[in-house]
């Protein structure tokens, strides 16, 4: 719990993936513990409070349809009483929980103003480019370092698009004459566990004309000393992708 609340000291950052599988798991796992607690108590009372024929115990306080077991302070109250305050506990929680983690998601973690690493991403039917700070843009492939936070301004050159990788958890709708602002990291782990080059999905989640189904691309995350290699080669040059992309204003064959 406090680690998840100290969300990074030095480089060790969480990635936004991270973050949001944590919330996911949290959740899942503490609803299926009440939900079997819940499920359990419902057919334990099922069982011991049955039909078996006989004639009801005098102590037996039946419940009345329509009405709240309050009584005066009696053992219904109580079991009542009860479960709302635990209730309310378990979701004050979560919410607290999760809105700290969900403030480090929307703010992303600091950093040093020179090693923040800025990239212009420009949706078109029916592609992406990006630029770099240097004035380099590359089209379909976003290639970018391990262990550093990357600042995306996501715009369009046209229509209504939205700028997204499931498998990083980053989406972000393009707009012409708007910017939106985003992030993500990848740690070292992940590209040396996908062989040195880590690979992720890019696509477009805005149905944006007839092309929409194939505006895909692609980010490619490198080693830093790779990507510092590859970066100082790439002033004031454009290239296409490595892998396929389709050409501005139309769809790739």
């Amino acid at each position: 719990m406090i680690d998840s609340l100290i969300l990074q000291q030095g480089s060790d950052w969480r990635a936004q993936a991270e973050v949001f599988d944590e919330i996911f798991f949290v959740f899942l796992a503490l609803g299926t513990l009440v939900g079997t607690i819940v499920v359990s108590y419902t057919l334990w009372n099922v069982y011991k409070y049955r039909d078996d024929g006989s004639e009801p115990k005098d102590s037996f306080d039946a419940p009345v349809v329509g009405e709240l077991p309050t009584g005066q302070g009696g053992p219904k109250a109580k079991k009542l009483f009860l479960s709302f305050g635990l209730s309310a506990i378990v979701v004050i929680s979560l919410v607290v929980y999760a809105y700290g983690l969900l403030l480090y998601v929307e703010e992303g973690p600091e950093t040093d103003e020179e090693g923040d690493i800025e990239i212009l991403v420009e949706g078109y039917q029916f592609g992406w480019e990006y630029e770099y700070p240097n004035g380099h843009t590359e089209t379909g492939e976003m290639i970018v370092p391990a262990d550093q936070r990357i600042d995306i301004q996501v715009t369009s050159r046209d229509v209504w698009h939205n700028f997204g990788s499931s498998e990083l958890r980053i989406k972000s709708d393009a707009i012409p004459g708007d910017t939106n602002s985003n992030w993500f990291s990848v740690s070292s782990e992940e590209v040396e566990a996908q062989g040195g080059e880590a690979t992720f999905l890019v696509e477009c989640f805005e149905l944006c004309g007839s092309g929409h189904s194939a505006m895909k691309g692609q980010i490619t995350v490198i080693p830093e000393d790779e990507w510092e290699e590859w970066y100082e080669d790439t002033e004031g040059e454009s290239n296409s992708s490595r892998i396929d992309a389709p050409a501005p204003g139309g769809v790739s064959a």
